[in-house]
């Protein structure tokens, strides 16, 4: 059993590091996030459309998430680069 000690180090490198990300990353991991939420919730919802096996879910859950986490974090890098003040 951890005691609180541990814990709050653990929160508080978990807040540290996501301090450290930039907004690109962040957009990234939201969208990946929500995609992977959606396979998972496609997949359990809609059993006649999807094969009932532990790498369908597995391959549903990264390709959407591996998906809209790279594109969401390209569009938001693009963004920000495009919007930083030429020096």
């Amino acid at each position: 059993m951890e005691n609180d000690s541990s814990m709050e180090t653990r929160t508080t490198r978990l807040r540290a590091l996501w301090r450290r990300l930039g907004t690109p990353v962040k957009v990234g991991l939201l969208f990946a996030l929500i995609a992977a939420l959606m396979a998972l919730v496609g997949w359990i919802a809609r059993p006649d459309y999807t094969s009932r096996s532990l790498l369908s879910l597995f391959l549903a859950v990264s390709i959407s998430a591996g998906t809209w986490g790279v594109v969401s974090w390209a569009i938001a890098a693009a963004a920000v680069e495009a919007t930083r003040e030429e020096e």
